[in-house]
């Protein structure tokens, strides 16, 4: 079963409706309980860093979460700014991240190879992939896409965590991985075809 974590942040349904085209078994999971019933987890997040850590810290989901990825090694896909909430910190915000994959958050803004361009990064852009149980290079040819919409992003403190890179004038890390805890920054839900075979890959880890 497939919990996805209702803390507040992401357009849940959008996932149970892919899932359930899928004929893979999803819940949402806004209590412990639901949560306790996972073989695999999906942490959304759209909006701000911060706002969507308070959600988390104040949803009595956390220590579960934690718990259950950390100790018992449960399969997590953190997507948009749910993989962002998995690096030590951002520069959207103050809170601490969750810290479970090395790394900060960065502003577009503030790379100086930026140079004036729009904000946020919107629309479809493809993948650089080193290696990755997420895609495939069946799932993944010259005519792949990926729908992003940020401001900011993930840069780990070890890019051998780094599955896939993107590009936005320079490169970004797209697609994190240590261990049983995965990372992508565009909106599988979004992307069509290329996004539910992301999905369902992640239901096979």
């Amino acid at each position: 079963m497939i919990s996805i974590v209702d803390y507040g942040v992401g357009n849940i349904q959008a996932f149970l409706n892919i899932f359930n085209r899928l004929g893979i078994k999803a819940q949402r999971a806004p209590n412990i309980k639901l949560l306790r019933e996972a073989s695999h987890l999906i942490l959304p997040g759209v909006g701000h860093f911060d706002q969507a850590m308070k959600k988390l810290n104040n949803s009595g989901l956390r220590d579960c979460l934690e718990n259950l990825v950390i100790n018992s090694n449960i399969p997590l896909l953190g997507i948009c700014v749910g993989m962002q909430v998995l690096a030590n910190k951002s520069e959207e915000g103050v809170l601490p991240g969750l810290g479970w994959i090395s790394g900060n958050v960065r502003a577009f803004s503030n790379n100086p190879t930026w140079s004036q361009l729009p904000l946020p990064h919107m629309g479809w852009n493809k993948l650089n992939i080193n290696q990755s149980a997420l895609i495939s290079s069946e799932n993944n040819d010259k005519l792949s896409e990926y729908y992003f919409l940020h401001s900011y992003y993930f840069d780990a403190k070890d890019k051998s965590t780094v599955n896939a890179t993107s590009e936005y004038r320079f490169k970004f890390d797209a697609v994190v991985n240590h261990e049983n805890i995965y990372g992508v920054q565009f909106h599988p839900e979004k992307s069509h075809e290329c996004g539910e075979k992301i999905l369902k890959n992640f239901s096979t880890i």
